[in-house]
Parts: C-alpha cells; sequence; structure tokens
C-alpha cells in the first residue's frame, strides 16, 4: 500500500479550499486537524475520488474505504439488512463474501431486530454502527474517517476506537478527522494542522496538537 499526494489544490470558485498539499501517509492513524473550512473534508474528499483537484495528484496504490458522510452509499427506503449489500457492493465486496460476513457485520453494529427495518427510522447512531460494520469488516488499505466516530453512544464510540486500533495493527493507513483532541491523542500517531488550505504544521500527535491548543 502507498498513499502519496503531491502539490495538490483545489478550488470552489474563487476560493482556495487546499493550496499545495504534498505528503506521504505511512500505516497508522494520522489525524487532520483544524478549524471548520481548514480544508481537512476537501483533502478527504479527493483522495476518496469524490473530488478532482484542480492541481496536482494523488497516487494511491491499495483498496481505499471512505467513511465521510453519515448514510452516504445507503437507500433510506430499504432496510438494513438490504443496505449491508447494497453498501458493501459501492465498497467493492462482493455479494458472496458479503453473505459470508453478514452476520459478524450484524454483531458489530448491534443492532440486532431492527437491521430488518428501513434505516430512515435509524437514528444517526444506528447509521453510525451500520456504516462503520460494513466498511470495517475486512482490513481496508486505507480507512478514512470524518467525525463519524463522534456519533453514538460512548460504548459504540470505544469499541470502534479499538476496531481502529486493530486495522491500525494489520498495516491499514487510517486518515482520521476529529474535533476532539482528547481522541486524537489518544489513538493517532501522527497529526497535520491545516490552515485556511495550508499547512501550519505536522509532526507526531502529541507535538501538534499541544501547538493547536495554545495558538
Amino acid at each position: 500500500m502507498e498513499l502519496t499526494i503531491h502539490a495538490l489544490s483545489h478550488s470552489y470558485g474563487d476560493k482556495k479550499a487546499l493550496t499545495g498539499f504534498t505528503h506521504t501517509f505511512a500505516p497508522g492513524i494520522t489525524a487532520l486537524l483544524g478549524p471548520n473550512g481548514a480544508g481537512k473534508s476537501t483533502l478527504l474528499k479527493i483522495i476518496s475520488g469524490i473530488l478532482k483537484p484542480t492541481e496536482g495528484r494523488v497516487s494511491c496504490y491499495g483498496n481505499v474505504v471512505p467513511m465521510l458522510e453519515l448514510g452516504s452509499g445507503f437507500d433510506f427506503d430499504l432496510t438494513g439488512r438490504e443496505n449491508v449489500f447494497l453498501n458493501g457492493a459501492i465498497l467493492g465486496y462482493s455479494e458472496e463474501f458479503l453473505k459470508g460476513k453478514y452476520d459478524e457485520i450484524v454483531e458489530f453494529s448491534e443492532l440486532g431486530q431492527f437491521i430488518e427495518v428501513p434505516i430512515r427510522n435509524y437514528s444517526s447512531g444506528m447509521l453510525a454502527r451500520l456504516a462503520f460494520s460494513i466498511a470495517t469488516v475486512v482490513n481496508p488499505d486505507i480507512l478514512i474517517v470524518d467525525e463519524i466516530l463522534s456519533v453514538g453512544d460512548v460504548a459504540f464510540q470505544e469499541k470502534s476506537k479499538k476496531r481502529m486500533l486493530h486495522l491500525m495493527g494489520g498495516g491499514t493507513t487510517v486518515l482520521f478527522v476529529s474535533h476532539s483532541i482528547e481522541q486524537i491523542r489518544e489513538m493517532c500517531d501522527r497529526a497535520i494542522w491545516l490552515e485556511n488550505g495550508s499547512v501550519k504544521l505536522m509532526g507526531g500527535a502529541e507535538k501538534v496538537c499541544d501547538a493547536y491548543e495554545s495558538k
């Protein structure tokens, strides 16, 4: 697996959302932090292939599993069960594979009988549990997580952290966006502080978090 970004820039009209970002991501959990509008979500969407950069390039070798917006890739008129196969197919999993992993996905999601209910009736926490359970049923090469761990009850947040740490131990590269500095300190090896679309500081998570909190 390799994820290298070279001189990446992106503009929305006259506004520069990202300016000349260059970095090679290593296995482990790298946090992206910064205020709203700093360019974090734009960067993740470009890596995920949702946006095309105005300039620069992304070199990515390995499967990418993006978890960017709660409910993306779901059909809200379908049940949780049906969405396991729909969302799983979007992520590139075969029907045979999903059938073999179905019980594991449902068990991890803790949805129980609600798996047969149309997801338009789900709470945000239930959606988060289902999305995370599908996305992490195998070890992706690159996992992109944008604020989704802040949704749901405390017990499931803790369970999701353990799953992410397990993925990291298996060599997965995780890009993690959270407004919780405490969560970043606890989970991440490295951090990149973005400000107005540019890198203000990058390095060890503790060092970057200290600088960010003392700004």
